[in-house]
C-alpha cells in the first residue's frame, strides 16, 4: 500500500509534525503538490489519522501519574460497556485500554499531587460501575515514550 516515498514522507512528519507540505517535500525530494497529494491520499486512506499536539503533562503542574488495572464483574452483561462510558468522563484519566486476561481495563491517571489523586480515586475511580477489583501502580519514572512506528 505505501511505497518508498511514503514512508520517508511519514518518518519525516513523525519526527516533526509542525513541517508544512513544502518542507516535507523538499526533504523527501519532492515537489510540493506531489507531497501534498500524497498526504492527502494518506490521510483519506485513514493512514494519517490526524496531527497533535503533545502537551508536558508535568510542566503544567501533573507531577502524579498511576496505572489502574481493573477487573470488573463478568457477571453483569454490560460491565463493559457500563465501566467504559463511565471512565471516558473522568477528566483526569488520559488513556483507557482493554484487555483479554485476568485484567479487564487499564486506566492512566493524572493528577496535580497524591492528594489530588486521592480525591479523584475516591470521587470518580471507585464510584465507576462493575470494578471487581484494582490494582495500582505509581509511575516512577518514564523511560521510554514513543508513538512514532519504524518506518
Amino acid at each position: 500500500m505505501l511505497d518508498d516515498t511514503d514512508r520517508r514522507l511519514l518518518r519525516h512528519w513523525q519526527a516533526d509534525a509542525t513541517l508544512a507540505p513544502a518542507e516535507l517535500a523538499e526533504l523527501c525530494g519532492l515537489t510540493a503538490g506531489k507531497a501534498a497529494r500524497r498526504i492527502a491520499r494518506m490521510q483519506e486512506a485513514g493512514v494519517i489519522e490526524g496531527v497533535s499536539s503533545v502537551i508536558d503533562w508535568a510542566a503544567l503542574g501533573y507531577a502524579v501519574e498511576v496505572s489502574l488495572r481493573i477487573t470488573l464483574d463478568k457477571t453483569i452483561a454490560r460491565a463493559f460497556d457500563d465501566f467504559l462510558i463511565a471512565a471516558r468522563e473522568v477528566p483526569e484519566v488520559t488513556e483507557i485500554q482493554t484487555f483479554l486476561g485476568r485484567v479487564d481495563v487499564r486506566l492512566n491517571i493524572i493528577a496535580r499531587d497524591m492528594s489530588h489523586y486521592q480525591d479523584i480515586y475516591r470521587r470518580c475511580i471507585l464510584t465507576l460501575p462493575h470494578i471487581a477489583d484494582i490494582e495500582a501502580l505509581m509511575q516512577i519514572a518514564r523511560i521510554k515514550a514513543e508513538e512514532a512506528l519504524p518506518l
